[in-house]
């Protein structure tokens, strides 16, 4: 059975993989932002992508810096990724930002300047590699990752933990419409005979 999807929409078939914040730093600003369309796009040396609509504050600072960092959010912090999401950093009162706004605590990043958010399952820090054309055309930015990290109780030994210590600490995965998904159980396919066709 299948059933017709507006076109509009049908980006949304695919963009449940783990929403990010997206954090920059620039200038003595800081802003953070949530993207959905974010992705890897090659393994050595690691690049992803990550769509940086050209009307945010965040676009400018990335910009500026030559640098972002992705932070993946879990659960626990949705209520923080909407918020964040909703709202341009133009719109906040001057001398505040998001990060104070929405009481965010940040660690240093090791290789640039944009600040980690603190409870996040993993970081991202990113070079941005100049693609010009596509950035404008199409608010695509790659970078290079020159540092990464992973909270240990979620993710180990290169592969995320079947046993994350609670529904908390599972990643987002924006829907739409501020709706959410986290994570759920993991299972293991090479268990399960593939049919025959």
């Amino acid at each position: 059975m299948r059933e017709p999807v507006e076109l509009a929409k049908s980006y949304r078939l695919l963009n449940h993989g783990p929403t990010v914040l997206v954090s920059s730093a620039h200038a003595g600003q800081r802003n953070v932002m949530a993207a959905a369309w974010s992705m890897p796009v090659d393994f050595d040396p690691p690049k992803v992508a990550v769509v940086i609509d050209r009307n945010t504050a965040t676009r400018a600072l990335v910009e500026g810096s030559g640098s972002f960092a992705l932070n993946v959010p879990t659960r626990a912090l949705a209520a923080a990724t909407l918020a964040v999401g909703g709202i341009s950093a133009r719109e906040l009162p001057a001398g505040r930002d998001k990060f104070d706004t929405f009481g965010l605590t940040t660690f240093a990043a090791s290789r640039i300047d944009a600040p980690l958010l603190d409870g996040c399952a993993a970081w991202l820090e990113c070079r941005v590699l100049g693609e010009p054309r596509i950035q404008q055309q199409y608010d695509l930015f790659i970078g290079e990752v020159v540092a990464a990290w992973a909270d240990p109780r979620l993710f180990a030994d290169g592969h995320w933990r079947d046993d994350p210590a609670g529904a908390e600490d599972r990643t987002l995965h924006y829907i739409a419409g501020g709706r959410f998904f986290s994570t759920g159980e993991p299972f293991d396919a090479t268990a399960t005979p593939a049919r025959t066709i």
